[in-house]
């Protein structure tokens, strides 16, 4: 099980490039960066996914792909991705040219995350139903699917639909970058076996207890399957609950801020890890 971090990187705190040295520099596996285009002002205070106040990072983060561009072009081992990509938010042509250049221009080195969103009116906004916004994201992906993997690609849906076309470059990973699928809904798994190469949840309460579950339908339908566990506690009993479980990767959320509390963060889930695997 490695290890790694995510981030929502905002332009009053330390910056992707600075970021991404300090964790390569630590040995960590993946740096991952979250996503929110806007939020829509209300008239009311805006509230997080969890009912509670939503932090101020959330409208003040940079755009991720070009937050993973400037990490990748800071290192050289590194994996950076998106935690997550709001997919139904996105023309998915001009969406799979960003993805395919961010790998080629890594060496490869990009992981997709992916998620439908969950802010209603910062869905609308983008001129997408909320009630569809699933079957939005299915189609967006089976579309720039078809682009990175074809020469002449075309894709007919009810929200995407193109005749032959010509986009370059291709990803550098083969097929494509690994999609990993965020959320912890009812029908998650059937959306991770559909398109997906892993699992993206946050941890809490009876998410490892779900684990088996999506590696055993996903041995019976012949697929190789990951759990990367975001928002995984610097609690050295968690963290080896998620390796037994069989979690490959362990990823702790760092605060938007400078780098000596970042670094704290760090220290404490670098510590956690530590005693974990009893070093």
């Amino acid at each position: 099980m490695d290890s790694g971090f995510g981030y929502f990187a905002t332009h009053d705190a330390v910056d992707p490039a600075t970021l991404a040295r300090m964790v390569e520099e630590r040995g960590h596996v993946a740096l991952m960066f979250s996503e929110h285009t806007h939020i829509p002002v209300t008239g009311a205070a805006p509230l997080g996914p969890d009912g509670g106040p939503l932090p101020r990072k959330y409208w003040h983060t940079y755009d991720p792909l070009v937050a993973c561009t400037a990490a990748g072009a800071a290192t050289t081992r590194l994996r950076v991705g998106t935690a997550i990509c709001l997919v139904p938010q996105h023309e998915p042509i001009a969406l799979a040219k960003a993805v395919a250049s961010v790998d080629a221009l890594t060496g490869g080195r990009f992981e997709f995350g992916i998620g439908a969103g969950w802010n209603a009116p910062e869905i609308r906004n983008h001129g997408v139903d909320p009630a569809r916004r699933f079957a939005v994201m299915k189609e967006h992906i089976e579309a720039m699917r078809q682009i990175w993997t074809h020469a002449d690609a075309e894709y007919h849906g009810e929200f995407v639909s193109f005749g032959p076309m010509w986009s370059w470059p291709k990803p550098a990973q083969s097929p494509y970058p690994p999609i990993l699928v965020g959320g912890t809904g009812p029908r998650v798994f059937d959306r991770v076996l559909a398109y997906g190469d892993a699992w993206l949840p946050n941890y809490g309460p009876g998410v490892l207890e779900r684990v088996p579950e999506l590696l055993g339908r996903a041995d019976d339908a012949g697929r190789l399957i990951k759990v990367v566990m975001l928002s995984a506690p610097a609690d050295p009993a968690v963290l080896e609950q998620c390796e037994k479980a069989g979690v490959s990767r362990v990823m702790a959320w760092l605060p938007s801020t400078g780098p000596a509390r970042i670094e704290r963060e760090m220290d404490a889930f670098e510590a956690a890890l530590a005693d974990m695997r009893g070093e």
